[in-house]
């Protein structure tokens, strides 16, 4: 029961920090949009995510719902949210075969809508299940990683359904990859190490939306900042944002923290520990566990142990320690407790919003993979400013006639 009231006291506690996620609660309350609508959700579940399946299944859904990552899941969210009426499968366990067992059990519920995290519950369906994809209507995918997934099955012709790429639209990549992505990714440093920033010199591999906002929260913690891009363009943006830019191979000799938030393999491998400082502190913000060599890390190193929950030493042959965060996944969920909650508030109105128009448009969706429609974030945008007072101006009919006039 200790486990169960922890996390309820956790979904309470967001559930009153959701505001536009309870603005459309309410919106919607007596339409019941998704009434008999078989809905499965494959993301990281902890609290926020656990209050996003209540709304939908108070609005009417069947909700089955699980984990996106074997280390990110809460036990006591899990335990709590199954007294809510929800269909849950989920562990917090390095146990593929049991994650994956919980994936499969989520898709019993013959889903008409997916919401998805890395794409691992749709493609899952495709894979194992095709029988089942005549049931289902669409895909929402919430992260870079997914994306890439389902525009690769886009690409081959092997997509089934339209997915709406919730990643990829305004309010998503704007504001939880950047500042979600940002705070939380420090969060879950920092709560692991207990060690300074201020002052030391941090390396951030990739610079899209997520690495933005990483390298800009570590240089307002004091830390120098140094880039590394596969990118030109990108490479020139970190530099005009007042960053190093240099090569990986380069750079290891200089970081104090390291953050890969690339979404590819091998960013960081035996060759760079090699060259690394004396205590470097590695860490992943990246999806999956495959940015931090960590195979590599295991084959050279002459022992490893956990000196702190969450860090692991490892002793080099040169003699020098290097600590690993999270097992080298997720470290801001694995070590922390992810994203702010006001931030996921708008990430989540996207899902609940793009499952909506999934539900009342998906015969007559063409199979694709884009963003929400404009107005939907525009919707989202609106929602939040009016929660926290806030009002801007409008247009004036000349002042659109003028924009829309050639001449």
């Amino acid at each position: 029961m200790a486990k169960v009231e922890s996390g309820r006291r956790k979904i309470e506690w967001v559930k009153n920090h959701m505001n536009v996620l309870n603005y459309l609660k309410e919106l919607y309350k007596d339409e019941q949009p998704f009434k008999d609508v078989n809905v499965a959700i494959s993301i990281h579940l902890e609290a926020k995510t656990a209050y996003l399946g209540i709304v939908l299944h108070e609005l009417g859904a069947n909700v089955s719902i699980t984990g996106s990552n074997p280390l990110s899941t809460q036990d006591d969210v899990v335990e709590a949210l199954k007294e809510y009426g929800l269909n849950v499968h989920a562990q917090r366990t390095l146990d593929q075969d049991i994650y994956w067992k919980n994936i499969e059990k989520i898709l019993e519920s013959n889903p008409n809508i997916i919401l998805d995290d890395g794409a691992d519950l749709g493609i899952t369906l495709m894979n194992k299940y095709p029988e089942k994809v005549k049931n289902l209507w669409g895909i929402c995918e919430e992260t870079t990683t997914g994306v890439k997934r389902y525009k690769s099955l886009y690409r081959q012709n092997k997509l089934p359904v339209p997915v709406i790429l919730i990643n990829d639209s305004y309010m998503k990549y704007l504001f939880d990859n950047r500042y979600g992505t940002g705070q939380s990714t420090w969060d879950g440093i920092i709560r692991s190490t207990n060690l300074s920033v201020a002052g030391k010199t941090v390396v951030v591999a990739g610079y899209g939306w997520c690495g933005k906002g990483v390298a800009m929260r570590a240089k307002g913690l004091g830390a120098n900042v140094i880039v590394t891009e596969v990118d030109p363009i990108k490479a020139i943006e970190a530099i005009m944002d007042g960053f190093s830019v240099m090569k990986m191979n380069d750079a290891a000799r200089y970081g104090d923290f390291f953050v890969t938030v690339t979404g590819d393999i091998n960013v960081i491998t035996k060759e760079h520990f090699l060259k690394m400082k004396d205590g470097a502190v590695l860490s992943n913000a990246g999806h999956f566990d495959v940015e931090v060599k960590v195979k590599d890390l295991e084959e050279i190193a002459l022992s490893k142990r956990e000196v702190r929950e969450g860090v692991e030493e490892y002793i080099l042959p040169n003699g020098k320690k290097v600590y690993l965060l999270g097992k080298g996944r997720l470290v801001n969920l694995v070590n922390a407790d992810g994203h702010p909650v006001e931030i996921m508030d708008l990430s989540f109105s996207l899902q609940l919003e793009g499952a909506k128009y999934i539900k009342e448009n998906h015969e007559h969706m063409k199979i694709n993979v884009e963003p929400v429609p404009y107005e939907i974030d525009q919707k989202i945008a609106r929602i939040k400013l009016d929660t926290i007072g806030v009002t801007i101006d409008e247009l004036t009919q000349e002042q659109k006639d003028y924009l829309n006039d050639w001449k």
